[in-house]
């Protein structure tokens, strides 16, 4: 039971730390889409994704091998993180010339210094947080969560609403509140002890390089697949339809933050569980708990959407974004359930694997944007990337039964995904009121008596584990 504790465990501090500072984002999203309206909330998200792709590329995505190695005691962990950010500081100085480029892209052309600042403190600060999570100091990590998020929201308020900057204002309160964690990290996490600038052990740097760099064309297509729709919408139809598009995925990205949370101290288990001889018991009762949770803040995020994206997305244009939002939360609930099956690939070292997997996921996700958004707009950059992460959990289910055999529990998915198109169906096109929320209802209902057991025996075990702890 001990793995499943430390499982609780983590996921347990993990959740306190960082579900209350995502939190604060949630809350001021009225805010930004009522200051920046759709234009400037599409730029935004247009910059930050352009950024999130750059840092991948620029340095190896070395990240990833940071908690990868840093979490097996097998090698030194002054070594993993100097590695790491060594390799993360020649990353940005190397792509110093290359910035101006970002600029021939015409609608980033006025943002290619704010891009490389985001760029910038966001790469150091990745590889600072992930390291003091591969240490096992989770509380550090979770409190650096609340601590960046405090500094954002304040520095936000001062430039948004004090010196009205719009979008320069919110990337630079985003580049700020990064300096001011890298700060705090080093200083609480004692990260200097770790630093070794000479003596660099060659091997390890090979044998992370090896890990990491079939992760560059991973973190590329996981991108193109997550989040190139707002650049293909921007491209074709304009910001002020990114911007919609943004507002509506906003809500479902909820349910991705839950995972995301979980998948952080679930990579870590993971990892440390590799060896044992019942892993393929442990991946599959983990999954069953795992996907249930998923289902049930699925529909809840269905039967609330309207109600919920009408009190966040505030100013004009935003009115209809919750009839695209259905198609978006079916497509974060299939990236749960990838993302889940990519840890295998991490666990088990397997990341050329992962990045074939991701890259079949792209390549459908492109041709359907294509395809799709000329005819269905917003709701087709949706179909697209809710196609494409099917495509890529199929392929990973068949792919992994050669590593760990999992029990996936296929009739209870299949049930359930079906009440949750049934959901969405009712939210994009039913048009009486009375209809709209006794058929959400009903189907809500259904899909808690399929999944309370599981979410309930989970719920029993984090309680039993918060109370154990608080008692000792």
């Amino acid at each position: 039971m001990d793995r499943y504790k430390r499982l609780a465990s983590n996921t347990l501090i993990l959740a306190l730390g960082q579900f209350g500072s995502k939190l604060l984002v949630y809350i001021m999203m009225p805010f930004y889409t009522g200051v920046l309206g759709p234009k400037g909330y599409g730029e935004v998200g247009v910059i930050v994704n352009a950024s999130m792709l750059i840092m991948g590329v620029i340095t190896l995505s070395i990240g990833e091998s940071v908690i990868r190695f840093g979490l097996d005691d097998k090698y030194d962990k002054s070594q993993v993180f100097s590695i790491g950010l060594i390799t993360t500081l020649t990353g940005l100085i190397i792509f110093i010339p290359f910035v101006p480029s970002v600029g021939l892209i015409d609608f980033l052309s006025d943002y290619s210094i704010l891009i490389y600042l985001y760029v910038f403190t966001g790469s150091i600060k990745s590889v600072c947080a992930l390291f003091v999570r591969s240490t096992g100091n989770v509380r550090l990590f979770a409190i650096d969560g609340i601590f960046t998020t405090v500094v954002n929201i304040s520095l936000n308020l001062i430039f948004l609403l004090g010196f009205n900057l719009g979008v320069l204002g919110y990337v630079l309160s985003v580049v700020l509140a990064d300096l001011a964690s890298i700060v705090f990290l080093f200083y609480t996490g004692r990260l200097t002890a770790y630093l070794r600038l000479f003596g660099i052990d060659r091997q390890l740097r090979r044998l992370m390089y090896k890990f990491s760099i079939p992760m560059i064309p991973t973190a590329i297509m996981w991108w193109v697949t997550s989040v190139s729709d707002s650049f293909f919408i921007t491209a074709m139809l304009g910001f002020e339809y990114a911007g919609i598009y943004n507002a509506a995925y906003k809500l479902p990205n909820i349910i991705a933050l839950v995972s995301g949370i979980f998948s952080q101290a679930w990579n870590m288990s993971a990892i440390t569980e590799r060896n044992s001889r019942t892993i393929a018991k442990f991946y599959s009762d983990v999954f069953n708990f795992y996907q249930s949770v998923i289902y049930i803040i699925a529909a809840a995020m269905l039967l609330s959407i309207r109600q919920l994206l009408g009190i966040m997305a505030q100013g004009e244009g935003f009115d209809e974004a919750f009839k695209h939002s259905p198609l978006i939360i079916l497509a974060v609930v299939f990236t749960c359930f990838s993302t889940f099956m990519g840890s295998v690939y991490v666990a088990s070292k397997k990341s050329v694997r992962s990045m074939l997997t991701a890259m079949g996921g792209a390549v459908v996700n492109i041709i359907l944007n294509l395809i799709l958004i000329p005819p269905l707009e917003i709701d087709g950059a949706a179909l697209a990337t809710l196609v494409s992460y099917i495509v890529i959990f199929t392929v990973r289910v068949v792919d992994t039964r050669s590593l760990v055999f999992m029990d996936l529990k296929p009739i209870k998915m299949g049930s359930n995904l079906i009440l949750l198109c049934a959901m969405g169906a009712v939210v994009m096109f039913a048009e009486n009121v009375m209809f709209y929320h006794i058929t959400l209802s009903a189907l809500f209902l259904l899909i808690i008596i399929i999944n309370y057991r599981a979410g309930l025996a989970a719920l029993q075990f984090f309680l039993r584990r918060k109370s154990n702890s608080q008692g000792a």
